[in-house]
């Protein structure tokens, strides 16, 4: 557990899962079994992954979160604890299971994801309601799309109506999400494919990137950031748009990169509103979470990523 270095709160709306991590040469075809040459279990879920990073660098976090009665649900408010990101509104839902998402990891370090919502899909806006004390403690909210829409719109609405911050991942992406009752976020950080379907833009280069984030701010999107994987992330304002460099690095597991990045980003924006700082210590962090297999595990702590 990295110990919290300042007074500057994260509050994370979002999903656990428990990552089923399967390590193959290739995905079978239709009605063919073939060996893998690993398995492991690990915590994830996009709302924990991006609460685990920022406190693993020092930021004091909390979390609103649903788990499951069984014991995947018992290890995951056990582990957040350990990092120590306050599970006061994290609870089990009872007769429920677990999120979980199998994931495949290839030779390349590429990676393909299921996830079951499980629990994750008994977040309500009650629960934003039932949480909303410590949430006014807090200087940045962060959500994601692995809980429902309604309880995602309630929570922004919540947010702005009291002046906080707010940062959306729309991940995973759905063409479902109303811009409409967005449009209050002041971050908004999808990647090129989330960017595509959110617009029905491409996205693959970095112009295509610009010109699909430009449709969402004239939706009154506050900032948006691109993350491009190996080629850094984009920065688009009304103003102007800015590459942030990536940090090469030799790939082994690219599970989580997207969540390290933004726990990062919010673990550096809280200190000091230094939105430049905050995305170049997000793109060093994210490349350093590629090298090591797993989510959460291979995110650094503070004392480990001050060395690199």
């Amino acid at each position: 557990m990295t110990k919290a270095n300042n007074s500057k709160r994260i509050g994370v709306i979002g999903s656990n899962m428990v990552d089923l991590v399967t390590t193959i040469d290739r995905m079978p075809r239709t009605g063919e079994t073939l060996e893998a040459p690993s398995f492991a279990i690990g915590h994830g879920g996009k709302g924990a992954n991006q609460a685990a990073a920022a406190a693993k660098l020092g930021a004091a976090v909390m979390m609103v979160s649903r788990v499951g009665d069984d014991v995947f649900g018992a290890g995951t408010i056990a582990n957040l604890r350990d990092l120590g990101i306050d599970t006061t509104h994290v609870a089990a839902v009872p007769n429920t299971s677990s999120g979980v998402a199998p994931i495949f990891v290839d030779a390349n370090g590429d990676n393909s994801i299921l996830i079951v919502k499980g629990a994750n899909a008994h977040l309500l806006p009650a629960d934003i309601d039932a949480a909303a004390s410590a949430l006014l403690r807090c200087d940045l909210i962060v959500l994601q799309l692995e809980i429902p829409l309604p309880t995602v719109y309630h929570a922004i609405a919540w947010a702005k109506a009291n002046g906080k911050r707010v940062l959306l991942n729309p991940a995973p992406a759905t063409a479902a999400l109303a811009l409409d009752r967005i449009a209050g976020v002041d971050f908004f950080m999808p990647n090129q494919t989330e960017l595509s379907i959110l617009t029905d833009l491409p996205a693959e280069t970095v112009a295509q990137a610009e010109t699909a984030a430009r449709r969402l701010l004239a939706a009154g999107i506050g900032t948006i950031v691109v993350t491009l994987g190996a080629d850094g992330a984009l920065l688009v304002t009304r103003d102007a748009a800015t590459h942030i460099p990536p940090v090469k690095v030799r790939a082994r597991d690219t599970s989580g990169a997207g969540d390290a990045f933004i726990g990062a980003f919010a673990a550096r924006y809280v200190r000091d509103g230094d939105l430049h700082a905050a995305l170049t210590q997000a793109c060093r962090y994210a490349a350093d979470s590629v090298t090591r297999p797993g989510t959460q595990k291979s995110f650094a702590t503070r004392q480990e990523f001050d060395r690199l």
